[in-house]
């Protein structure tokens, strides 16, 4: 498996994980109808960097990469992380993770921010714990899961200075 910038003709196969990915409305707050011409702003946004994992010329999952805030926030990162389901369970979410630790490291942020983690997405939550990202906020039914209702969200934060 290797891990690369995203190019745009990545953006079909990029766009293939999305929307299997939010469809399901159980991980994510796009609307899982989001418009293939979202994904631009969602995922290609010139102020975010994004990779991809591939392996045999198959795109295996993706990521993005930005500043948490803009100007005096912007010292923290902030990432999202999207594994093709046909792929989960290879270990691709682990090293787009490891990928993503290191890039903010090279980039010289100070740690890194999820702003809103859904609780019951569980494989998720132990996953940024196994990396040392602790919750340090819960959003009280902060998320609007497609079949549980509402439920709780987390904030999770990394210091990469320690």
């Amino acid at each position: 498996m290797n891990i690369r910038k995203a190019i745009e003709s990545d953006f079909d196969q990029v766009w293939l994980i999305f929307s299997e990915v939010i469809k399901t409305g159980d991980t994510y707050v796009f609307n899982p109808n989001t418009p293939k011409k979202d994904l631009k702003k969602h995922w290609f946004a010139d102020y975010m960097e994004t990779y991809v994992i591939e392996e045999n010329g198959q795109i295996l999952g993706t990521y993005i990469i930005k500043p948490n805030q803009i100007d005096l926030g912007n010292h923290i990162a902030n990432c999202s992380y999207m594994v093709n389901p046909d792929t989960q369970g290879r270990g691709v979410g682990k090293k787009l993770c490891e990928h993503s630790l290191e890039i903010a490291k090279q980039h010289n942020f100070e740690g890194i921010q999820f702003n809103i983690v859904v609780s019951t997405n569980k494989g998720a939550v132990e996953l940024w714990k196994k990396y040392g990202f602790e919750i340090i906020g819960t959003t009280p039914k902060g998320f609007r899961h497609s079949e549980l209702g509402l439920v709780d969200t987390y904030i999770m934060y990394k210091n990469l200075k320690e």
